[in-house]
């Protein structure tokens, strides 16, 4: 009777006589895979690599063990190695999916199987597709109704509804000049002037890239911005976006462009826009093309108009943005928003401070002099700080004192410039990675603001 048993007890009374035979030592290390015993089988794809180091078939084998036995960053090294050939063995999906949900990335998960059955209909894995078809939904979300492919365009609807709200417009923006005037031309006086605008061909809308440190007001420009336009605000995280079946994200994204087209003016903003955009060619992410090409066909109004709504989107990482968002007529301003210079931290400080009554005369200057790195998130956190402490300062003593330049200077001691970090990382892709230009501004800051 044939068993795994057998076969390997046969095989390895063979290897005693050939010990360096490559096809044995990878057949024996198949068949321990198929026995899942992953740790021994690893031995054997080694042994046949050392011999035949280009094995494509050992490679594949040693990843699939590693996988198995929880070395998924190990087993990650091989399959990109695997999936850079020009035609990789079509196993190599199935191990690309296998590994993203061994990391809880199910949505990739899905698309790895998908290719995996698309290039060879034999390929099945019964825990995949527990995943990717739903079946263990429950397990993956104990929340989760029975109905796992449950319509979301209502609740997109609703949660969009409750979060389009402009209340501010530049005026309350400190700083960010250069910024705020690139706005106004792209959007702004083409919508205030239509006829003088579309007398010259030329329409209202389009989209504008923001990038630079986190927390230096790229979010809360988009908030100005709806303001300034008298338009609605539909913000929208990459959670609103993603699910893990083929065609649900892709399918929320022309519904949330659908609900903006409804609602213009208006500022569609994507924040993290790295995350939905990153690039085509991104191993790991192979299977984000979809949403991306679906992001490409919104963006150039494929199937409806996008006049009087500016596409806003923000990142941190524009470097793992795919190049074809750069294009004209999508993303095609690009717009670095620096840390805030002395100025524009100045105006800062005042803003945040124009609703506290209990404060003494404050020199906004002489503290932005002492806060240079500070992105406006750091400034809030200093005043947050200085805050607190004449609160507690306020309970111990039983009466409270204004806010002073002290108590600021004191607070800003606290606080850790977050800029820096993002900087540096910035300064490596300007000198090395600056294709086109594209990063210029970086370079131009950082020779009056070096790190």
């Amino acid at each position: 009777m044939y068993t795994h048993e057998n076969l390997l007890e046969g095989l390895m009374q063979a290897l005693r006589y050939s010990p360096k035979n490559p096809p044995l030592l990878r057949t024996i290390g198949n068949v321990l895979v198929e026995m899942e015993r992953y740790e021994e089988a690893s031995s054997y794809y080694r042994e046949h690599l050392s011999i035949e180091p280009d094995c494509v078939q050992s490679k594949l084998g040693l990843g699939t063990s590693f996988c198995g036995t929880g070395r998924v960053n190990e087993a990650w090294v091989l399959t990109e190695e695997l999936m850079a050939l020009k035609n990789p063995p079509p196993a190599t999906y199935l191990l690309k999916a296998r590994l993203h949900a061994a990391e809880k990335n199910y949505e990739e998960a899905q698309y790895a199987y998908q290719a995996a059955l698309d290039t060879d209909p034999l390929l099945h894995d019964a825990n995949i597709e527990k995943v990717v078809h739903g079946i263990s939904a429950k397990t993956l979300n104990p929340d989760a109704t029975d109905d796992v492919f449950l319509d979301k365009e209502t609740d997109i609807e609703a949660y969009l509804e409750k979060l389009i709200a402009p209340s501010i417009t530049f005026t309350e923006v400190g700083g960010m000049g250069y910024v705020k005037e690139e706005i106004r031309q792209k959007i702004i006086l083409p919508y205030k002037h239509r006829n003088i605008y579309e007398s010259y061909g030329k329409k209202a809308g389009g989209g504008i890239l923001l990038y630079g440190p986190p927390g230096c007001g790229k979010t809360y420009i988009a908030r100005a911005t709806a303001g300034e336009m008298n338009g609605n605000l539909i913000p929208v995280g990459i959670h609103e976006i993603l699910e893990m079946w083929i065609g649900k994200s892709e399918k929320n994204l022309h519904e949330i462009f659908e609900i903006a087209r409804r609602r213009t003016p208006c500022v569609l903003f994507f924040d993290e826009a790295d995350a939905l955009g990153s690039n085509r060619s991104d191993m790991k992410r192979n299977g984000s093309r979809y949403i991306i090409n679906q992001f490409l066909a919104e963006l150039d109004g494929l199937d409806a108009e996008n006049e009087d709504m500016l596409i806003l989107a923000a990142t941190n990482a524009p470097w793992h943005l795919d190049e074809a968002f750069r294009r004209p007529g999508r993303f095609d301003r690009i717009i670095f928003v620096p840390p805030p210079d002395r100025d524009a931290r100045a105006a800062i400080i005042e803003i945040l401070l124009r609703d506290i009554e209990n404060k003494e005369d404050i020199s906004y200057q002489l503290l932005a002099r002492k806060t240079k790195g500070f992105s406006g998130a750091d400034l809030n956190s200093l005043i947050d700080l200085a805050k607190q402490a004449k609160i507690t300062e306020a309970m111990n003593t039983g009466k409270g004192s204004p806010i002073n330049q002290q108590d600021l200077t004191n607070a800003a001691k606290l606080v850790r410039p977050s800029t820096k970090e993002w900087l540096k990382k910035a300064k490596q892709y300007a000198l090395f990675a600056n294709e086109g230009g594209l990063y210029n501004e970086i370079l131009e800051y950082l020779k009056t603001n070096p790190v």
